[in-house]
């Protein structure tokens, strides 16, 4: 087991949308909120990025110009930032939701120095809107913000339990691995999570955790360090 100082999350829209596979699920978001307070309470430093598929993604239409598409994306991932920061907020938890552009007074634009104070206050600190940019993943942001502020290991929580050799939900037969490093997800094309996210934290060497969300305390487990899902070795 380790004991992680500073943890990014990446959570994905799907998961949020529960068993509705769109939109939210008060309850799933809930749950998430309940497992971060224990660890906020022992001084462990939290991050949050989510997905838009609840709402949005690139592929959403295939006649839109992608730049637009992905726009449409970027803003999916703010609304769902701010939802799930309120009902954090409701469940007593301190939260700010930064982006890389300003969005009235909604949001705050990132700030490296000023999230890693929020963090080190106790606060859940929520990065939307992607980069900024399009042709970059949710994947690619957790990624590019786990190491602007120095995160020990990127956590995603899935609907998918972790990485396997082949798609388990059409072979049966598929392998999970409990083990596995970016240089083989990078080789053998794994699809589990964004390449460009991959490479990045090989360079950078931040391990990533991959687990299923609706395993109970799954989140709980994955920041005290215990062994689940499927750990990717830099």
């Amino acid at each position: 087991m380790t004991n992680y100082k500073r943890v990014l999350i990446k959570l994905s829209g799907e998961a949020l949308a529960g068993e509705k596979g769109f939109g939210f699920d008060e309850k799933n978001v809930r749950r998430v909120g309940e497992q971060l307070i224990e660890s906020l309470q022992q001084g462990i430093q939290i991050s949050v990025v989510i997905g838009g598929g609840n709402f949005w993604r690139g592929r959403s239409s295939n006649t839109m110009d992608r730049t637009k598409a992905d726009q449409i994306g970027m803003m999916a991932t703010v609304m769902n930032a701010l939802y799930v920061a309120e009902i954090f907020r409701n469940q007593g938890i301190p939260t700010v939701v930064q982006t890389p552009f300003p969005i009235g007074n909604m949001t705050e634009v990132f700030s490296k120095e000023k999230a890693i104070t929020y963090m080190e206050q106790g606060y859940v600190v929520f990065f939307a809107g992607g980069t900024g940019h399009p042709f970059f993943s949710t994947d690619t942001t957790a990624a590019l913000r786990g190491c602007e502020i120095e995160t020990d290991i990127l956590l995603f929580a899935k609907n998918i339990d972790g990485v396997y050799d082949d798609d388990p939900k059409k072979n049966s037969a598929a392998k999970k691995y409990e083990q596995i490093s970016c240089k083989q997800i990078l080789q053998q094309n794994l699809k589990v999570i964004d390449l460009a996210a991959a490479s990045l934290c090989m360079e950078q060497s931040i391990p990533i955790l991959i687990f299923g969300l609706n395993i109970p305390e799954s989140l709980k487990k994955a920041i005290s360090g215990k062994n689940i899902g499927t750990l990717i070795t830099v």
